[in-house]
């Protein structure tokens, strides 16, 4: 098998004509290739009036010498390889007195349940929240009616944060486990050109039937989740975890356990205090802060396609941008969502979140991305492991006070941002945040240096993409979750630093960032579980 790329493709021609190209692409005859998959699939939009796609192959030829004369062509030698094979291998089955037990059924959770249960292990996987499905009317009420419930919302809940979002399977990571993610995520019912688009994604509306099939597979395969148990603690011996306190509907509940895997997302504030007050090894972790930024999705279409916008074969344009400005501060978009909206993303009373969501077709009017200021621990306000968590909720109580105690964001258009001029109406760009917003001075609720990074960073964003400083485009505060505040160590075995059987995960634990990475991090640490308890 070859694995040839740079093939390039029509915005008009049919994926019919794949093997022709590739076979002029190689010099041969058509009829030489016996089988073609498409590997990756991507836009190429470097001259706006050339704009097509570019496709990676997997392709068989009738003659394996054939194949092996064109790997040596050193004319191809740019474009042409051997296929590798990039399948997860499953670790060997381990041995468990107790069950091992998963805190939290996002990204993270649901693959370490997963491959735990694959193994035999049995897994207990806890959720604080409800179900997906009661969730999603949960949540639904909080952007009608402004009724939060700080156990099941954006945050908490079967999915984890991601439910709630854009759906996104792009990472930065090399993990030969991206591929077992995106398989298993296919099975459970996502989009198979997942398998192969350069920027995968799913959408929050597909995304919630796929994490009820991941749950049901747990489930055949032996294993066990329950919904509204929150940990409230845990016990010890000589240094190991000898087991879980679950807070239950039926009260306070002790679970004994060897193993605890802690993916528990990084929102969970309370959980962040028991696990210092216990005295499990953690350190602040830098992070960013900033706002939603909203443009229409014509305009963003227009400058990303130029005169190809608007084409029916075309989806809605993204975008990824980064500033480091002389402050030494790094300003950059993260989470941009296509044709979605800005959604109400608290977890806490009294406190105001804000996120990004689209669903698959991304086909609403706005295009909206979280616009970040990187923070360190020396902005924290205090010099605790919990110090960043302070900075949040600094934030998003400022924001909650600014919006007259209420859940109405405060927004703001860039134009009144950027001249210092009262906000007001609104212009050609028109809020999608629910349950509303509020005019307002983002100066109000932000720290001073945000807002001046931001004002700093925008002009020199709109040279790289046309319209990102358009006066009309709103800014709405705050988002303070784009990952955690907190790192929890863990060793070479990926266990808690001195406290043998507890597994910190994921992104609330500091180790990945975005539903790929955080579910690639679940495999690993199931991973090590299953190593670790290997009996002779």
């Amino acid at each position: 098998m070859l694995r040839v790329s740079q093939i390039r493709l029509g915005l008009d021609q049919p994926e019919s004509q794949l093997p022709e190209i590739a076979a002029r692409k190689l010099r041969i005859p058509p009829g030489q290739i016996s089988e073609w998959q498409i590997v990756q699939k991507s836009i190429d939009a470097r001259k706006k009036s050339d704009v097509h796609f570019t496709y990676t192959l997997r392709i068989a030829l009738q003659s394996p010498r054939r194949e092996a004369a064109l790997l040596n062509d050193t004319r191809l030698r740019s474009s042409v390889r051997p296929e590798q094979s990039t399948e997860w291998q499953p670790p060997a089955p381990a041995c468990f007195g107790n069950q091992p037990v998963i805190v939290g059924a996002g990204p993270a959770g649901l693959f370490a349940a997963l491959v735990l249960a694959e193994a035999g292990a049995r897994p207990l996987l806890l959720e604080r929240g409800t179900d997906v499905d009661t969730r999603c009317r949960i949540v639904e009420d909080f952007w009608s009616a402004g009724r939060l419930q700080p156990q099941t919302n954006v945050q908490f809940g079967e999915g984890g944060a991601g439910a709630f979002s854009d759906g996104k399977l792009t990472t930065g990571t090399h993990d030969h486990r991206n591929r077992k993610v995106l398989q298993e995520l296919a099975a459970a019912g996502a989009p198979q050109e997942i398998l192969y688009l350069a920027k995968p994604h799913v959408g929050t509306d597909i995304l919630r039937g796929v994490v009820k099939n991941l749950r049901r597979r747990i489930i055949a395969l032996g294993g066990e989740v329950r919904f509204e148990h929150q940990l409230t603690g845990i016990t010890t011996r000589s240094g190991r975890v000898t087991g879980a306190i679950v807070d239950t509907p039926a009260g306070s509940q002790q679970i004994p356990t060897d193993n605890i895997l802690l993916a528990i997302g990084h929102s969970s504030r309370d959980t962040f205090h028991m696990l210092h007050s216990l005295g499990v090894a953690m350190q602040p972790k830098p992070f960013a802060v900033g706002v939603r930024i909203e443009h229409l999705q014509a305009a963003i279409n227009a400058a990303q396609y130029g005169s190809c916008a608007g084409h029916p074969n075309l989806p809605p344009a993204d975008y990824k941008l980064v500033e480091h400005l002389p402050n030494g501060r790094s300003v950059y978009t993260f989470c941009m969502c296509p044709g979605g909206s800005v959604v109400a993303a608290a977890s806490e009373q009294g406190g105001i979140v804000t996120n990004g969501m689209s669903l698959h077709s991304r086909d609403g009017v706005n295009a909206n991305a979280a616009l970040l200021v990187s923070v360190t621990p020396d902005d924290f306000p205090d010099g605790s492991a919990l110090g960043g968590v302070a900075l949040q909720r600094q934030i998003e109580r400022s924001a909650f006070l600014a919006a007259q105690q209420t859940y109405a964001a405060p927004c703001q258009t860039i134009g009144t941002f950027l001249n210092g001029s009262a906000p007001g109406s609104f212009g050609s760009v028109l809020p999608s945040y629910r349950p509303g917003v509020t005019p307002a001075r983002l100066d109000t609720c932000l720290p001073g240096f945000v807002t001046d990074s931001l004002r700093q960073a925008l002009p020199r964003l709109d040279g790289r993409l046309h319209g990102f400083a358009h006066p009309d485009a709103l800014l709405t505060a705050p988002e303070t979750r784009s990952s955690s505040p907190v790192r929890l160590l863990r060793d070479d075995t990926m266990q808690s630093v001195g406290l043998s059987g507890l597994y910190p995960c994921g992104e609330g634990a500091g180790y990945a960032g975005g539903i790929v990475s955080a579910a690639a991090d679940g495999i690993r640490v199931a991973e090590a579980i299953l190593n670790n308890n290997q009996r002779d």
